[in-house]
């Protein structure tokens, strides 16, 4: 049996933690790279057993490929904490040290949220090499960095932080008692990636100018042997967790997600009414956001869907949800490059769903436009931001007056129809139409050789010829307009 105060893999710690409660997204610049800010902190459980000491070693599992690490803040808890009030929150921290919260993705999407195989491995949980004194830090003012053979990878302080330490403990407290010695993981910056043998990982929590914890140093190597499938779901990845794992598509060596720049031209030349006819072929009717109108008739909207609901005005549950980084700041500020915002107003077109300012916040991002089957205010300097913008029309009242900020990025029912994130948008002056992504190459490509078809009927129409057997064609037209096609 191992004796705890001999251990070193505790040796930078009081002793061996009962409980290691780690965060998930906690700083802006991590949330940003990730598409998401979240309201409120989450968390997870990681083994004890997978805390190791500076200067030794992680292994990667044979038949893996996505190790990554995360240089973080780790608070130590010195006096036990249960149902604390934040104000007194930060007097039950003991210390602050280094920490790196290593993660295999190969597993995640199996861990199902639960992140135990994917972040609780033996040696997945470093810290040290020397405890700070929480009575002698600032904890707005800490610095975190990390480095990979040398070379910086990450650098933030806790200013950048969407939840402050110590809402983390008072918030934690309220679940469970946080006990003298438990660890709490407070998260990772933007910069966290893929780490492969023999890479060497430091991480380093300071007061600049003043204490710091020293250097936590990792080395990475490859361990033989892997998983059995007869136990247990083996390793697997795809390119979103190698996105996730690298910290973006172009980091991982992947193409941009959503539209590929060919797609997206076609869908630029085809009409919205040509591809609403396609869909209809194929069953799907209820596929047009109704009762909206561009602000510029003449600009083509093409972009994948992010979604906003927003749920019918009620006083209390705004003063809950409607204040802060609610999820219509959110949604704006996490809506990327080509993506299309749509709103969920209900066709309530009573009161705005956003103004000028989060137009620009939208165009600053790379959004393609924004639909809502609700009222725009500053509805003349949204116009002139430029981005493409459908809505039912202009009001000069504020959201809360009939919505509550809801949710973000989940089904929601735009003018008629519903609308999935991922979803393709196309709109024109005739209108939005909404194209499974399962479907949008069959459908584009029909929707041009039928716009290639019809255009050669009006040719033959303006020529003087009469619509009987030519619109639809019968088979004397179609033969003259194959003969057409095949001589071009």
């Amino acid at each position: 049996m191992t004796d705890d105060s001999t251990d070193r893999r505790f040796s930078a710690l009081p002793g061996r933690p009962g409980k290691i409660v780690a965060v998930h997204l906690s700083y802006a610049s991590r949330a940003d790279q990730r598409g998401r800010r979240p309201a409120q902190p989450s968390y997870f459980l990681k083994p004890s057993s997978s805390v190791a000491a500076s200067g030794g070693t992680v292994e990667r599992p044979a038949g893996t490929e996505l190790l990554a690490f995360e240089g973080e803040i780790a608070l130590v808890i010195g006096t036990t904490a249960r149902r604390v009030p934040l104000d007194r929150a930060w007097d039950h921290v003991g210390w602050v040290t280094a920490a790196n919260d290593l993660g295999l993705y190969d597993l995640r999407a199996n861990d199902k949220g639960s992140n135990l195989r994917s972040k609780g491995g033996d040696g997945f949980t470093p810290v040290g090499p020397a405890l700070l004194d929480a009575r002698a830090v600032d904890p707005g003012a800490l610095r975190l960095r990390a480095w990979v053979n040398g070379a910086p990878r990450q650098d933030d302080t806790t200013a950048g932080l969407l939840f402050p330490l110590a809402q983390l403990v008072a918030d934690l407290s309220q679940h469970l008692t946080l006990e003298p010695g438990d660890v709490i993981l407070s998260g990772t910056p933007a910069g966290s990636s893929v780490v492969v043998p023999g890479d060497v990982v430091e991480v380093e929590v300071d007061m600049p100018g003043g204490p710091t914890s020293g250097r936590l140093v990792t080395t990475v190597t490859q361990a033989e042997d892997g998983f059995d499938g007869a136990l247990g779901s083996l390793p697997a990845v795809d390119d979103h967790q190698r996105a996730e794992a690298w910290g973006s598509r172009a980091a991982a060596g992947l193409a941009p997600e959503g539209l590929s720049p060919e797609l997206r031209e076609k869908l630029l030349q085809v009409p919205v009414a040509a591809l609403s006819a396609q869909l209809r072929k194929r069953g799907l009717d209820e596929v047009t956001i109704d009762g909206v109108r561009p602000m510029h008739p003449d600009a083509k909207l093409v972009g994948t869907a992010r979604t906003l609901r927003l749920v019918p005005g009620r006083a209390d549950l705004f003063a809950r949800r409607g204040g802060g980084h609610n999820a219509q700041k959110r949604a704006f500020d996490s809506v990327g490059e080509g993506e299309v915002l749509v709103i969920e107003a209900r066709g309530e077109a009573g009161s705005g769903t956003f103004g000028d300012i989060l137009a620009l916040r939208a165009r600053a991002r790379g959004a393609a436009g924004i639909v809502t089957d609700g009222g725009v205010r500053d509805h003349a300097a949204v116009a002139a931001v430029g981005i493409p913008v459908y809505s039912a029309g202009a009001h000069p009242a504020v959201l809360g007056r009939l919505h509550v900020p809801w949710d973000v990025d989940v089904a929601v029912a735009c003018g008629g129809t519903t609308v999935e994130p991922g979803d393709i948008l196309v709109g024109d002056g005739d209108g939005v139409v909404v194209i499974p992504p399962a479907l949008v190459e069959e459908v584009v490509d029909a929707a041009l050789a039928q716009e290639e078809e019809d255009g050669w009927i009006a040719e033959q129409v303006a020529a003087g010829h009469p619509v009987d057997g030519l619109f639809p064609m019968d088979a004397r037209w179609r033969a003259r307009f194959d003969a057409w096609r095949a001589g071009r």
